[in-house]
């Protein structure tokens, strides 16, 4: 099964310029803890409700910052044609529970998590999410 078929299409993405402030109250409106950071019309981040906890409030910052002092802009994704269990599978080697998801003109189209993927393969969910509760890895906010 691809990811097309199980991802959420409906992505709400934010610019690099714009306010953490302005980015905490989208997250709140849409319910979600990740973010998709665009510029020019190009993927050039992402930004979760952790990044803003640890890398501006706990580093002294307030709401004024902007999005590209926080982010992580060494951005993972997938595309919508590769299969559900690669990408599950990836996703616990790179120890993240989501993932932008581009067309093959890398274009968003989507997000994929690995809730999503357990409703189609649970045991390779599982596998991921052991990968990724592994303490440490490259997106440990300690790094």
């Amino acid at each position: 099964m691809q990811v097309s078929q199980i991802m959420s299409r409906d992505v709400h993405l934010v610019s690099p310029d714009d306010t953490i402030a302005q980015v905490a109250r989208k997250m709140a409106e849409n319910d979600v803890g990740f973010l998709p950071v665009g510029d020019n019309d190009r993927l050039v981040g992402t930004i979760t409700d952790r990044d803003i906890v640890v890398r501006c409030i706990a580093a002294g910052l307030d709401g004024n910052a902007r999005v590209r002092d926080v982010m992580t802009s060494d951005v993972k994704y997938c595309f919508e044609d590769d299969d559900i269990d690669d990408v599950t599978r990836n996703m616990g080697d790179n120890q993240v529970r989501r993932l932008p998801v581009v067309n093959r003109e890398k274009r968003l189209t989507g997000i994929v998590s690995l809730a999503d993927t357990a409703h189609e393969s649970p045991a390779i969910a599982g596998s991921g999410l052991r990968e990724i509760t592994m303490p440490g890895g490259q997106h440990s906010q300690t790094h």
